[in-house]
């Protein structure tokens, strides 16, 4: 199949055929939370350009227990697991290192709690509880369901964010988070429930990082603006190697 990638370029001039990949292969990792499978594997499986492998951790993180073959371009995050172990920090990290792109939803925030080093890898968290880090208090996070949340987009030439206009979705909010400073952000909300920043890019290593808060349901998974904005967040974040 051939593919019409979306590059991010020194001058971006709009699309862009992208010698990266004809297709790009991901691990979508889930576990740690319950969500409704069908109409969320519908959603990868209406994308032609990417190649995807349901990888659902029963020992939290077990994906990265052995990378030594490690065969996908692109990591999607839609698990809540908690336990890491150092080695397989260490391995998430390398591929992060060797450019395999990284693509977290939703709840995703909200993993790997006693990891310091995962906020600054997706460019923040969602505190569970009450915790400290580096001599700061955080508060635990608040959350509600069905929202009908007005979506800004903040950059409009980011090639993630090529193509959509402010949308409405429903959805869940997240407040109470903290950011990295360094986020670019792509998209924001002003809904009183919810965070502003719901969208935003950074790096680490040689890797594409971008996160979406969006995504807890049906709602979500339907949504041809929230399909797009996640298609061509991966297809972006797949270029990182290139």
């Amino acid at each position: 199949m051939s593919a019409f990638f979306l590059c991010s370029c020194e001058i971006w001039q709009g699309p862009t055929k992208c010698s990266c990949h004809d297709t790009v292969s991901v691990a979508v990792v889930t576990g740690g939370h319950d969500f409704e499978r069908k109409p969320f594997w519908e959603m990868f499986d209406s994308y032609d350009e990417i190649l995807y492998l349901s990888a659902e951790q029963t020992d939290h993180s077990e994906i990265f227990e052995d990378i030594s073959k490690w065969p996908y371009d692109v990591i999607v995050l839609y698990n809540m697991t908690q336990e890491i172990s150092e080695q397989r920090r260490e391995n998430f990290k390398k591929l992060l290192d060797k450019g395999v792109g990284l693509v977290a939803l939703h709840h995703s925030i909200a993993s790997f709690q006693d990891w310091p080093e995962y906020r600054q890898i997706i460019g923040a968290r969602y505190y569970l509880k009450e915790t400290e880090e580096n001599g700061v208090m955080y508060k635990p996070g608040s959350y509600q369901h069905d929202l009908d949340l007005n979506i800004k987009v903040a950059n409009r030439q980011h090639p993630i964010t090529l193509g959509l206009k402010d949308f409405v979705i429903h959805d869940e909010s997240y407040k109470g988070s903290s950011f990295e400073s360094t986020n670019e952000v792509l998209l924001t909300t002003s809904h009183p429930t919810s965070d502003e920043p719901v969208c935003w890019v950074s790096n680490y290593g040689k890797s594409r990082i971008c996160y979406i808060q969006l995504g807890h349901g049906p709602g979500a998974y339907g949504n041809e603006n929230y399909r797009r904005l996640v298609k061509q967040a991966i297809l972006w974040a797949g270029c990182a190697k290139n």
